[in-house]
């Protein structure tokens, strides 16, 4: 298997896991656990997709901490306060009975693995760093009492729209700007049965409940931290919500309306292709008659998939930055 960062720091000895005990480790997404001991590990994943391929290696996955572990193993998040209260998390399971716990901290440069290096220096007995491949790997022993205060971001709270919201989910602060294009534009009547695509912490899905024809609302997301602030935020016996990837989800019954603001990023990678698949699963899953309405960046090149799998395709509003986007009537496949 191909070497790692982490691999390397832990052959070359600079990084030492414990011989016996569980190893939590948080926030892996698409990276290699090689150099880790796969049985004691217990992955703690928010994303259904990389859950699933973790899980299809054979490794325990979880949305859930599990209640202690001897080492806590943190990839850094592109989010610096989701990153602290990573740390935190892995402090307070790695304690256990011992005075402190030891974390390991692995990321990127890019995504601030410099600075919290610095951080958590002034907070805990930390290791000289391994640094590779434009990134550092170090272990930290800390007390959870030292993190206390990054502790208590994990635990969220209103944003500026008045809905709950956790860090490390997208726009927590706010919505953003081209979901409020989306929910001025939507049509007065969107059908009994709707679907809201990466529907994150509902803001989308509370306008539109604001729709009185509306029956059954079912909001599809991949980041179980957010769909837990839907939940939250969207307490109406209408909707269901559901842990799992819009691209390939599949509804028992097809639906009159699809509304959704795709995803057009996997970290920082900018991928048009996930758009382009949310498109061509909004298609399959509606009505013979029915509609999709969704906003776009200007620059994504949605309206050729948008004319392979809808009859009717129109620009519906928006401005120099986003598009909104109509397309009905379904092409199916013979």
């Amino acid at each position: 298997m191909m070497d790692t960062r982490l691999s390397l720091a832990l052959d070359a000895g600079h990084i030492a896991l414990p011989e016996v005990g569980d190893i939590a480790v948080f926030g892996a997404s698409g990276q290699s656990l090689t150099g880790l001991p796969a049985e004691r590990v217990k992955l703690v994943c928010d994303d259904v997709i990389a859950a699933r391929a973790y899980a299809a290696q054979g490794y325990d996955v979880s949305t859930e901490a599990p209640e202690a572990a001897a080492l806590g193993l943190v990839f850094v998040p592109r989010g610096r306060i989701e990153g602290r209260v990573m740390f935190a998390r892995a402090a307070a399971l790695a304690q256990g009975k011992l005075a402190q716990g030891r974390i390991v901290v692995d990321g990127l440069k890019t995504d601030g693995v410099d600075s919290h290096f610095k951080e958590l220096r002034k907070r805990g007995d930390c290791s000289a760093a391994y640094s590779k491949a434009h990134g550092k790997v170090f272990a930290c022993d800390v007390t959870a009492d030292a993190l206390a205060d990054w502790a208590a971001l994990g635990e969220g709270g209103e944003n500026q729209d008045g809905f709950f919201t956790v860090p490390g989910v997208f726009s927590a602060e706010k919505a953003d700007e081209g979901s409020r294009l989306l929910v001025a534009a939507l049509p007065e009547k969107l059908g009994k049965q709707v679907a809201d695509l990466g529907g994150g912490w509902g803001y989308l899905s509370r306008h539109i409940l604001a729709h009185d024809e509306v029956e059954e609302l079912h909001l599809v997301e991949a980041s179980h931290a957010a769909l837990k602030c839907a939940e939250h935020n969207l307490q109406d016996t209408r909707v269901q919500f559901h842990w799992d990837d819009a691209t390939r989800w599949e509804p028992k019954a097809n639906f009159d309306t699809v509304v959704m603001n795709p995803p057009f990023h996997i970290g920082r990678k900018g991928v048009p292709e996930l758009g382009q698949q949310f498109i061509q699963n909004a298609a399959r899953m509606l009505k013979g008659m029915g509609n999709l309405y969704m906003v776009a960046n200007r620059h994504l090149p949605y309206e050729e998939v948008l004319g392979a799998q809808f009859k009717v395709v129109k620009e519906f509003g928006g401005n120099s930055r986003f598009k909104l986007l109509h397309a009905s009537k379904p092409a199916r496949k013979r």
